[in-house]
């Protein structure tokens, strides 16, 4: 989430006349995230989140992530609902862009996550992807092994200002995952940005899920690896083997992951790491000065792949087989 298109009070009242949500009260700009512009919305009856879709989402994709939140909460998964206007319909424009308006999540996300998170988390991930397994449109994941190709062409010649090792580290993962990503794993419906500021908790409770503006179908123990560097990395660099435990038995209790999915979770966990430094990278060489959005440091990933890069068995992740 960010603010990259600004809007003036007139569009936002005209903007809102088209629903049945009471008169507006306030408007706050969230400055969290790197996609697309985002708005806390406080009317009379009740307060939604406003996003603006900004260039890097493509319009025909956004049916999918409505549809798909839409799906998830049917199936108990809690999320953001989008809301209906007065004709029936869940998207419009504003200023310029497409935009939609969800439900406001109750909770708050975690900036120190502990092991109760993470079982939690683990859990509801697994539920996520049963849920989504009957959903009947499918996205390809455009940040997959070709998207990081993509985004090292177009960041490499930069690269050094950031960090002299990124361009060979870069250049010889990519070589490593072109030959050893795997083939023939459980596939469905993931989230694929699984960050802690994503997942709201109230008390130890999960409370739900936002942000699938990344949603799409791709292996589940992708998303799996996902999760792990996002959340069991301690604040200096060191792999939580506590929290990783947790994290797995927590998604394996609701969803068993099958042998080959325990064998490829290395892999699948470097190839995470290098899909978040690829689109750090990408962000911190691209990011408007005058964006009100908070860029994240591409640097935290080098560590985080170079720690997958030793790890030769799911159980050096705290996964008992």
């Amino acid at each position: 989430m960010a603010v990259y298109t600004q809007i003036t009070d007139e569009q936002l009242r005209d903007f809102l006349a088209q629903y049945d949500v009471g008169e507006l009260l306030s408007c706050k700009g969230i400055a969290e995230g790197v996609q697309n512009t985002n708005f806390l919305v406080h009317t009379s009856q009740n307060r939604f989140i406003l996003t603006l879709y900004e260039k890097l989402v493509d319009e025909q994709d956004l049916p999918f992530f409505l549809g798909l939140m839409e799906h998830l909460a049917d199936h108990q998964i809690s999320c953001p609902q989008p809301v209906h206007d007065k004709k029936g319909e869940v998207l419009q424009k504003l200023a310029g862009r497409a935009a939609t308006m969800v439900t406001f999540l109750e909770g708050v996300s975690v900036s120190r996550p502990q092991k109760h998170h993470c079982r939690e988390l683990g859990a509801t991930l697994a539920a996520l992807h049963l849920a989504g397994k009957n959903f009947s449109q499918h996205r390809t994941n455009a940040l997959s092994l070709g998207g990081w190709h993509t985004l090292f062409d177009q960041s490499h010649a930069q690269m050094g200002s950031i960090h002299c090792e990124l361009l060979p580290l870069m250049q010889s993962e990519l070589d490593f995952l072109d030959k050893n990503w795997p083939g023939d794993l459980p596939t469905g419906i993931i989230h694929a940005d699984l960050f802690p500021d994503n997942v709201f908790f109230l008390g130890e409770r999960l409370s739900g899920l936002i942000d699938f503006y990344f949603a799409c179908n791709d292996f589940f123990a992708y998303d799996l690896a996902i999760c792990l560097n996002a959340w069991c990395f301690d604040t200096d660099g060191s792999y939580n083997i506590t929290r990783g435990r947790a994290l797995l038995e927590g998604y394996q209790n609701i969803r068993p992951l099958r042998q080959d999915e325990l064998e490829a979770l290395p892999v699948l966990a470097r190839g995470a790491a290098l899909r978040f430094l690829s689109t750090r990278v990408f962000d911190w060489l691209n990011t408007p000065d005058d964006a009100l959005v908070s860029r994240h440091d591409p640097r935290e990933y080098v560590r985080k792949l170079r720690f997958h890069q030793q790890i030769k068995t799911v159980s050096e992740y705290g996964f008992s087989l």
